[in-house]
């Protein structure tokens, strides 16, 4: 098969969701819903979501194969007790389609319309909740530890190149973080490597944030001064990154439970999936991590969240314990 992913990216796709995480929020508001306009300079549409979603309730049966649709496209699995949340979540995408019932809404995923759709669902249900320098103990030993490794494993390659990929990399500050790591840290000491940053996600609302390179407060909180007055420019409301770190970084739609997706990303040293997997059940866990395996190089490093394990998940990686993270090699 050819690879798709030889980081010639001039062509990317345009919205779709479902995130860094492939995850499920825990919490349902029940104020009222606002369309997010980042990209757009039109009023926001506002929704009261609490009105519509008091007035549905999901029977059982349906609640089901709303389970077994969403699992089967994306892994993610809702349980008999977020049955609540997927309720609440659906009707967002209710109101936005002008729709009155779950039962509208479920034949409209399943008409040749549904793709389209399905992204606005993925957007939805999942929540993207991170910021720079979130995981330091594990860029600290990707740059101190890890890189050096590979790069010395690789010998004395013309021009080598090094390959990490974000997988779940919602709003692209992890995959930003490793770009000013590198220029700041690892450029310079490794001048005749090429270093390539793959980032993806499903979600492609926040895919097209990520290449915007625009970020709030919240985001950049963690950020050394000294860094964040290098890298980024204060407009007065927003932290915009310079282009320099935006070119390191090229953006993806892949969704991790897509084998044919999957099998076209290889050649990767390192694989930063953190905090997904624990929203997956065990089976949708062991197929995702065997694709993640098959990406990386020999020798290759995983790393995952801290509350995360493959513990039952996968007998195929080797767990290394590093000065302040632990990480998975393929050996």
């Amino acid at each position: 098969m050819t690879q798709l992913f030889k980081f010639d990216f001039s062509k990317q796709r345009s919205k779709s969701p479902e995130s860094k995480q492939q995850s499920v929020d825990n919490k349902e508001s029940a104020q009222p819903i606002t369309t997010p306009t980042m990209f757009s300079a039109k009023r926001p549409i506002t929704t009261n979501i609490s009105s519509i979603s008091s007035k549905l309730e999901m029977s059982d049966e349906l609640f089901n194969e709303y389970r077994q649709y969403i699992y089967k496209a994306s892994g993610i699995y809702f349980t008999d007790a977020k049955k609540y949340l997927l309720e609440g979540r659906i009707a967002r995408r209710l109101a936005v389609n002008k729709l009155h019932t779950f039962e509208e809404y479920l034949q409209l995923l399943r008409s040749p319309n549904g793709r389209v759709e399905m992204n606005g669902l993925f957007e939805a249900i999942t929540i993207n909740e991170t910021y720079f320098f979130r995981a330091n103990q594990q860029f600290e030993a990707l740059e101190k530890i890890i890189i050096p490794e590979t790069i010395s494993a690789k010998g004395n390659t013309f021009n080598p190149i090094y390959k990490i990929w974000v997988a779940a990399s919602s709003t692209g500050e992890e995959a930003y973080t490793i770009a000013i790591i590198i220029l700041e840290k690892l450029k310079n000491r490794y001048p005749q490597v090429q270093f390539q940053i793959l980032a993806s996600d499903i979600n492609n609302a926040v895919l097209e944030q990520a290449r915007e390179g625009v970020y709030k407060e919240y985001a950049i909180r963690n950020v050394p001064p000294y860094l964040l007055k290098k890298y980024f420019r204060f407009d007065g409301t927003s932290y915009h990154l310079v282009d320099e770190v935006k070119r390191m970084v090229k953006f993806s739609n892949i969704n991790l439970y897509d084998s044919q997706q999957m099998r076209a990303v290889r050649g990767m040293d390192v694989i930063f999936c953190c905090n997904v997997l624990i929203y997956f059940d065990t089976t949708s866990k062991q197929q995702v991590v065997s694709y993640l395996y098959d990406s990386l190089n020999k020798n290759g490093y995983l790393f995952i969240g801290y509350s995360e394990s493959l513990h039952g998940v996968s007998k195929a990686f080797h767990l290394i314990h590093l000065p302040k993270a632990m990480a998975y090699k393929k050996v």
